[in-house]
């Protein structure tokens, strides 16, 4: 990803550094075989989603929930929160609870709900989870079908205040981000919102021409989206009109931020389903003081596909993929779609380069909803993550070559954006068929590798342990949390670069991405070598910072202006914390 940059001297030593002639060092062509395992169980995590079905086939029965990571209690040690349904009011029954488990920093999870506050009941879809307040404490926003929930966090007890901080719309609400769109330091909120449906309006639709089957989103009206400016007094205004993000032409289900033409301000990418993708670019603030959007999808060659056709767009990722120092854009589409794998060129336009990467044929009969980008092998550059499953039951009788239950995707990237399926070599345990739907990544175990949490629609959910450096001690890759004080609190928005053995990565801290649900704010960066060249931070506002003392092997925090606050050693059981 680009840096954000808006003072003349970081301009000139990012354009510079891009230019460097150093010849990287070649990455190893090589593929490690990774294998993930199922540890759900032995980690205490119990959760099976019910998303209401009673043989009517209402249409969002099809399409939950998430779920993701968050430290709700300030530990340092990631959580897992998992968004539940709910039966329907023409249709009493069941009414769980969403479900918080607190990571007990020993492999395992205890269940926290109650004692968090958070045994609420709604029929869930999404979350996103961060300091909206500055004051520490991770916050968490749930979409729903029907009013959507905000949680404000005080000190890992949780109060609803959704309707006093203008967050309550009561729209069918999609995935979520925070992200601060308009750089005063308050994290906003962007919010996908999907079709208009009720109980009441819900269509006849058959799979077989005999039988009520799922209705897909061509025959519903699209809802607008939201935009919510944060105040910075606990509550939020709707600014989706003012901002220039409102569109009845959307159905969205996924949401990245990005920021493609380098200007320091914060873009969104949308992805819609069986509508145009949405590329929103922030214009900045203008002479009246407003920050505004403009509309750019389809100018830029991102909203539809190489054919110039819509596609179901469901989840969706934003990362630096080759050697080019831009970003790629990945969107999970439906089955006989492939997923689409958007280049910036860095001139305001993208191309899509699904064939040329070598994962649109293999993802060619998948519908992939989750998806993600992450360094599962830890050699320094983003693989991708694509969880996959239908939305009809019995679609197998229809399209012989399609599956109801679909297995992971899991592409090995070679460092330059093409990539190698390699699903078959990661385990049985990534590869068991389901109905996916969110997928997430954190390093619960706080062994240095990224691990994952993939949801089922109306199925249990699933922890994957990595087990690429399970029972050793870790020296080859260095974990980064950023802690903002001028910016908000979490630095969602800065970019860390690295460079090892001559290659360049920049990530960008994020909320968002993949589909209803949010992996860990912390940045992974694999050294395979052992060392690190250069490590920079661009914060949000500007600030520029050069880290100098960081070392693989351990996990550190940067505090804005002062450089690294915490170190924290990889050991085969308890860390050690040293001071800085």
């Amino acid at each position: 990803m680009k840096f954000i940059l808006l003072i003349f001297a970081t301009v000139i030593f990012f354009s510079c550094g891009s230019n460097e002639k150093t010849e990287p060092m070649k990455k190893s062509s090589e593929i490690k075989d990774v294998v993930f395992t199922d540890v759900t169980t032995e980690s205490g995590i119990d959760f099976v989603h019910y998303n209401g079905a009673f043989g009517k086939k209402y249409f969002p029965e099809t399409n939950g929930a998430g779920g993701g990571w968050l430290d709700y209690n300030g530990d340092g040690w990631q959580d897992v929160l998992l968004i539940q349904g709910s039966s329907w009011p023409s249709n009493p029954g069941e009414k769980p609870t969403l479900k918080l488990y607190r990571n007990n920093g020993n492999g395992t999870f205890v269940d926290a709900t109650i004692d968090a506050g958070l045994d609420v009941s709604v029929y869930g879809m999404g979350m996103a989870a961060a300091d909206y307040d500055n004051d520490g404490d991770t916050d968490v926003f749930i979409t729903c079908v029907g009013e959507n929930l905000f949680f404000r966090n005080d000190k890992g007890r949780f109060t609803e205040v959704g309707l006093e901080a203008g967050l309550a719309d009561p729209a069918w609400g999609a995935s979520a981000m925070f992200f601060d769109y308009d750089k005063d330091g308050w994290l906003d909120l962007f919010v996908c919102n999907y079709v208009k449906w009720s109980e009441e309006t819900d269509l006849e639709c058959s799979l077989d021409g005999k039988n009520k089957g799922y209705c897909t989103p061509e025959i519903y009206e699209g809802e607008p989206s939201k935009l919510y400016r944060n105040l910075g007094d606990g509550t939020f205004e709707d600014v989706t009109a003012s901002a220039g993000v409102y569109s009845d032409e959307g159905k969205a289900l996924g949401v990245a931020m990005l920021d493609f033409n380098s200007d320091g301000w914060l873009d969104i990418a949308v992805a819609n389903d069986t509508q145009p993708d949405f590329l929103f670019e922030n214009l900045g603030r203008g002479e009246d003081g407003v920050v505004r959007f403009k509309e750019v999808g389809l100018f830029s060659g991102f909203a539809l596909d190489e054919g110039g056709k819509a596609r179901a767009g469901m989840g969706i990722d934003v990362g630096m993929v080759d050697t080019s120092g831009e970003e790629t854009i990945f969107v999970g589409n439906f089955s006989n779609e492939m997923i689409g794998v958007y280049r910036d060129l860095g001139n305001g336009s993208f191309v899509d380069r699904a064939a040329v990467s070598q994962i649109g044929n293999p993802s060619l009969l998948y519908l992939t909803f989750g998806l993600l980008l992450f360094d599962y092998d830890l050699d320094f550059d983003l693989d991708l993550l694509g969880v996959n499953g239908h939305v009809q039951p019995g679609i197998e009788s229809i399209q012989q070559a399609v599956r109801y239950k679909q297995s992971a995707l899991l592409f090995n990237n070679n460092g330059e954006g093409r990539f190698t399926n390699v699903s078959d070599r990661a385990g049985e345990a990534l590869t068991n068929s389901v109905v996916g739907r969110g997928v997430a990544y954190a390093d619960y175990d706080r062994d240095g590798d990224q691990d994952i949490l993939l949801t089922v629609n109306n199925g249990p959910a699933v922890l994957l342990g990595n087990d690429l450096i399970r029972g050793k001690i870790l020296t080859n890759v260095l974990r980064v949390r950023l802690e903002g004080t001028t910016v908000n609190k979490d630095g969602i928005g800065a970019v860390v670069r690295a460079t090892v053995d001559g290659r360049r990565m920049d990530q960008m801290v994020k909320t968002g991405s993949s589909y209803l649900s949010q992996s860990e704010l912390t940045i992974t960066i694999a050294t395979p070598n052992g060392k690190i060249d250069a490590l920079e931070v661009a914060w949000p506002n500007g600030d520029f910072e050069e880290i100098n003392d960081a070392e693989p092997g351990m996990e550190i925090l940067i505090k804005q202006g002062s450089g690294i606050s915490t170190k924290q050693r990889f050991s085969k059981s308890d860390s050690t914390s040293v001071s800085h």
